[in-house]
């Protein structure tokens, strides 16, 4: 950097290639910044990471990120073909392979050069050899492609990207793409119990009262977890993820869980109602604590017309209960509670 620093006094510019740059921590990538702000390195960094997690965002509002996509099947099938014409390939030797096999190449290779070229030079080395001719058939190639390397970082964007999919596939009630995100999940190497702990929170969030045993089952299958382990444990989260894909969905506990959370941020810390308070000594029940309770036991209807909502806050509705599956039967109820207070006001 001092050197850079002198060169750029001189006018001359110093390029910087960091590769990998998320493996620098932020401390260390902070190191960049004044030099970067003044002129002294043009910085190039390359990451397989997602930038926004890994490099530091005061250096990352400084830089413009280039997003390198995975290539396409076509183009792998491009340079495989370039490969074996090349002479920095294997232009100069007799390499017969036909177009089926350069395709489950590709295919294997899902986007990424080095895997491809990686797998074609495997299989010129173990093809079947015939006077100055190698054949590279499909017999060949299957013990080099019969296990497909799944992308997936535990603690990456990946991770993040899976878990949305997983998610919202659930939440469009596909049931053949919630399993497959999950299938994708475990075959990364996820932790089962990360995954079931997510299925018990989209139980409420997602499923709520439509389906009261929604949340019965991903309890069960995160204990079923915690019991057995993977890999005998994938069938029971396959289990519950088909569950909640199919059960009726409503979100109505999610809504009223964020209204009444504004409700308590925005508001003051209104005082308990005095006939809702506990009054466990003399003074208390002196200063009017429980006084004019009315227990809902005793009532006809086990409804009474005591307030328990804070006066600033009464009438402020949270639970907006919808006609999906057993929640009908809430809104029912509901409705009846409320028609019930309108006579009785």
């Amino acid at each position: 950097m001092k050197q850079a620093e002198d060169d750029r006094e001189i006018g001359q510019r110093t390029i910087v290639f960091v590769d990998e740059i998320h493996r620098f921590n932020k401390a260390q990538q902070d190191a960049f910044l004044p030099y970067v702000e003044r002129g002294s390195i043009i910085l190039i960094g390359a990451t397989t990471e997602n930038p926004s997690f890994e490099v530091n965002s005061a250096l990352l509002s400084r830089c413009k990120v280039f997003v390198l996509k995975a290539l396409k099947q076509s183009d792998i099938v491009t340079l495989l073909n370039q490969a074996l014409k090349n002479p920095n390939g294997f232009g100069n030797q007799s390499i017969d392979i036909g177009d089926d096999e350069i395709q489950a190449i590709a295919n294997f290779a899902d986007g990424d050069a080095r895997m491809a070229l990686n797998t074609l030079e495997m299989a010129v080395l173990n093809g079947d050899k015939n006077e100055d001719n190698i054949t590279v058939t499909i017999e060949n190639l299957s013990q080099l492609i019969s296990k497909k390397f799944v992308l997936y970082d535990k603690n990456g964007e990946e991770h993040y990207n899976i878990i949305s999919a997983l998610h919202k596939s659930m939440r469009n009630s596909d049931v053949d793409a919630a399993i497959y995100w999950l299938s994708r999940m475990l075959e990364g190497g996820e932790d089962p119990l990360y995954i079931a702990r997510r299925l018990v929170r989209f139980a409420s969030e997602d499923v709520g009262l439509a389906d009261t045993n929604a949340l019965n089952v991903t309890i069960n299958v995160f204990q079923a977890c915690q019991f057995i382990g993977m890999p005998e444990c994938d069938i029971h989260l396959v289990e519950a993820v088909t569950y909640l894909a199919l059960a009726p969905k409503s979100n109505a506990i999610y809504k009223a869980r964020l209204a009444a959370a504004k409700d308590v941020k925005q508001t003051a810390n209104d005082p308990v109602p005095l006939q809702i308070r506990n009054a466990p000594t003399k003074l208390m029940k002196d200063l009017g604590y429980g006084k004019n309770y009315e227990l809902a036991h005793y009532a006809q209807n086990k409804l009474t017309t005591m307030k328990t909502m804070p006066p600033s806050l009464e009438g402020h509705v949270y639970y907006a209960p919808t006609n999906e599956g057993n929640e009908r039967r809430f809104k029912e109820r509901l409705g009846q509670i409320k028609a019930w207070h309108k006579q009785h006001k």
